[in-house]
Parts: C-alpha cells; structure tokens; sequence
C-alpha cells in the first residue's frame, strides 16, 4: 500500500486530494457537530446528509439532499459559502498564498501545486509580469504575483457581482418579499452576496429551492449570475490572458493571446450558442411554451451557460423533454476550462479530439491551428481524460442502477435510466443540476455521487495520477505492429 499510494508530499496530485479531502472533512464536522447549523433542532443533519452537502460545496457541485434555504441556519449557510469559496479557487491557491504572503519559505512541491492547479507555466508566458526569480526566496515573487492576480480577480468579478444584485435586490425588495424569496432588506443583500460567490465558483446553491425561477424574467439577475459563470468557467489563464493583451493595440488583442486563450473563447462561444439555440427550439413547445419571448431569451441563455458546470436554473429540470435532457447531459461533460472553477473532461480536452478526428480526416498527420502545431502529448492528454471520464460515469451508473433496481424495480428503473444518468454527468461534472432523482437515491447510492463530486473535481487525470505509482521508464521499444481501426 505505502509503495502504491507513495508520498503524499511527493507528488502534487496527491496533495491536491489530500487537501481537498481534508476541507470536506472540516466541511463535515462543521456541519454536524455545530447545532447552530440546522435551522431548527429538532432535525439536525445526519452523517450522510453532512458528507454530502459538505462534499457538493467543498467541490462546488451543487446537488443538494437538504434545503439549504430552509434547512440550514445562517451559520449554516456561510459554512457551506466558505467551503464554496475555497473550493471554487481551490484550497492550494488560498494556503500557499498565506504562506508566501507572510514570506515563509514555499516548498518547490508547493509551487508545482499551485503551478498544477492555476495552470501557471500560461500565466507566465502570459507575462501578468516581469518574472523576478532573484527577488524574495525560492523564486517566491513570482507565485506571489500570480496568486495575487487570481484572488484579485476572484475578489473583484464576486464583489461586482454582489454590487449588482443588491442593487436590484433592494429596488425590488417589496415584490419578492410578496412572493416569500425573503422578509427583509439583509436577507436580500445575503441572498445578492451568496449567489454572486456561489455564480463565479461555478456551485449552482441557491438561498431559494426553485433556484432561479422567480427571477426568470429578470435579465439582469440571469445576465449577471451567466456572466460570473462564463467569467468563472473560462479559467484563470484566460482571465488574465485577457487582461494582458487590453494593452495591445485593438487589431493585434486576438494575436497576441495564447493558443490555450483562442481555443477556450472560441469552443466556449461555440457551446453557449449551441446550447441556446438548441433550447430555445427543443422547448418552444415545452417549458418555454406560452412565455413571452423575452422571458425565452433569458431562459435559454441562462440554461446554456449554467448547465456546463454551474446548476442553476430558471426552469424545472424534470419538465425538460428527453431531447433537451440529453443534449445537456453532452454539456454537462465537456463542462469548462482548464484550471477554472468548472467541472467536466474540459472544453480544450473536446476541442483537441475533435481537431485530431479532422485533420486525420483530411489525411494529415499534425493538428496545426493558429500558426501552431499541437504536441502529441497534449492530444494523447486529451484521448486519455475523455476516455476515463466516460469510464468513471459508465462505471458509476452501472453500480448506481443495480442499487436503485431493488428499490424501485425493474421497469421502473429502466424508465428511471435517464434521470440516474443525468445525476451521474452532473455529480462527476460539478454541475449540480438534477430531474429530482438526488433526494430519492439510496444511501449507497448518494455515497457513489459523493465519490463522483470529488473525483469530479480533482480531474480524472489528477485522480488517477494520485493513487498511481509514478511514472515509470520503458528501456525496451518492441518492433511495431498496427491493428486495423474503424
């Protein structure tokens, strides 16, 4: 066992599943064993009802088995905001900017953590700044200007957020608090602050159990939470890719961006418009059906960019046509960007195998794009997370389907085999959207969608190269030999 899972301090994936185990574990004890937590005594949090709420905001999933509106007390529901938060920009990033910050001495292992998760090797040829190895220990002004961009930039896009719905909140306090969203003028500024940090760190908990459907006329408060997800779900290195090349001239901005940048904005763009159309014609005769077209627009856009990785939203998932429910499920697993607040096999992961089936198409052995051709290593990459996330989600609904069979029985879960496979995609996902089947799942069941939430969010490749042995040399090459394909 010790030779199998290693050192955790040795290899940063392992540390990264360290830590994010050990802020669910906190999240847990925070939630059981303080009384306060519960909105009413009288029915406290159990074992499993903790680890799971604890797990879905440590991994910024948001599937819920209790209220977090009705269930929980304040206290309770900033518990549940706190693990959002460091989840959301992961646990690393806020411990080693801690330590570097008080100028303590950062292990190497450390900065590689950090270097994994923030994908940091783009933020510097980004240049955020000039790169001042022999200022501070250890290189440490470096980390130290990176860490401080993304939390910068965390800060600024929730606050914004906050500012905006709280505004609008409070303008239209008196007809919400007539329809029992909330009583008072701070009950409303929580909500504006909860959802604005739940929206960027792509969570999808919601202070109302309808999430977003009583504002789903409301383009701005669909405008803003879509916003901070796209913001959230792009990625740190694009963010601030952005933020550098505004000082180029306008004509050499889309130039002057990485590779990794074009390919994110450019399947992003892609996905959303997909997604909203495909909505708006899915459910012109469905949930959409009778609404004006405003109230459509905002809908569709609202579901396209939340049901990637987010788990808002402004209609009831279980009224959803099978069509519909499939060609979200397809979103909810190419999911966001790398070293993002999103879940999913990535929007680049999607891209690449999708560039490599057509250049193999037209014949040609490199994928070239932009004036740049991609390394093999970052396709094999790619082929390698899609494969396992496919894996892990095929694994998982097998096992969750002959679970549920002796509860609900034979024919019923056959008609059951969509919403199981929607709550699957969205658990390993990180999204968080669900038809209902979350609280009606057993607990055996409900322990597999933690395991999901959390495998969801380290990465399948992070996961797999955590409990793996290190990578290994291979001193002997065989004669090659090609199997027929296709």
């Amino acid at each position: 066992m010790p030779q199998f899972v290693g050192s955790i301090n040795r290899y940063p994936g392992r540390a990264s599943l360290s830590w994010y185990g050990g802020l669910i574990v906190l999240g847990f004890l925070l939630l059981y064993f303080l009384p306060a937590c519960a909105a009413d005594p009288s029915r406290p949090l159990s074992v499993l009802d903790a680890l799971f709420t604890s797990t879905s905001a440590s991994c910024v999933t948001g599937l819920v088995v209790r209220s977090t509106a009705n269930d929980f007390s304040l206290l309770g529901q900033a518990v549940i905001l706190g693990l959002i938060q460091l989840g959301g920009i992961g646990i690393m990033t806020v411990t080693t900017f801690i330590v570097v910050q008080f100028d303590k001495r950062g292990s190497l292992r450390q900065r590689k953590a950090i270097a994994d998760t923030l994908g940091a090797d783009k933020l510097r040829r980004s240049r955020i700044g000039p790169v001042r190895e022999k200022r501070g220990r250890d290189g440490q002004s470096d980390l130290r200007r990176i860490l401080t961009s993304v939390l910068t930039m965390t800060a600024l896009c929730e606050a914004t957020g906050f500012v905006v719905l709280g505004a609008y909140n409070l303008l239209n306090f008196q007809r919400f608090a007539t329809l029992g969203v909330w009583e008072s003028p701070g009950e409303a500024l929580w909500h504006a602050f909860f959802h604005s940090v739940s929206a960027f760190c792509n969570a999808g908990f919601a202070l109302n159990d309808s999430s977003l459907t009583p504002f789903a006329d409301s383009w701005i408060v669909n405008g803003t939470i879509g916003l901070l997800i796209v913001i959230g779900g792009l990625g740190f290195p694009v963010v601030i890719d952005l933020w550098r090349s505004r000082q180029r001239p306008a004509a050499e901005r889309w130039g002057g961006l990485q590779l990794h940048s074009k390919i994110m904005l450019i399947g992003s763009a892609a996905l959303l418009l997909v997604g909203f159309l495909s909505f708006l014609i899915l459910e012109k005769d469905g949930v959409l059906s009778g609404a004006p077209v405003s109230e459509r627009i905002v809908k569709a856009a609202l579901h396209s960019a939340s049901c990637r990785t987010a788990g808002f939203n402004s209609v009831e998932m279980s009224d959803l046509s099978h069509a519909s429910l499939f060609l979200t499920i397809l979103l909810m697993m190419i999911g966001a960007g790398p070293c993002s607040t999103g879940g999913g096999f990535k929007v680049t992961t999607a891209a690449i195998i999708g560039l490599r089936a057509w250049a193999t198409f037209q014949g040609y052995s490199r994928v070239n794009l932009f004036r740049r051709t991609l390394p093999i290593a970052s396709v094999e990459r790619a082929v390698a997370t899609a494969m396992l996330f496919v894996g892990l989600a095929g694994i998982a609904l097998t096992t969750v389907l002959v679970i549920e069979q002796g509860e609900f029985g034979l024919r019923t879960e056959q008609g059951l085999f969509l919403d199981v496979l929607f709550e699957v995609i969205s658990a390993l996902g990180t999204v968080g959207l669900s038809t209902g089947m979350t609280t009606q799942l057993t607990d055996a069941s409900r322990l597999i969608v933690v395991l999901l939430m959390l495998l969801g969010r380290l990465g399948p490749i992070t996961t797999f190269v955590a409990l793996s042995h290190s990578e290994r040399a291979e001193p002997v090459e065989y004669p090659n030999d090609e199997p027929l394909v296709g």
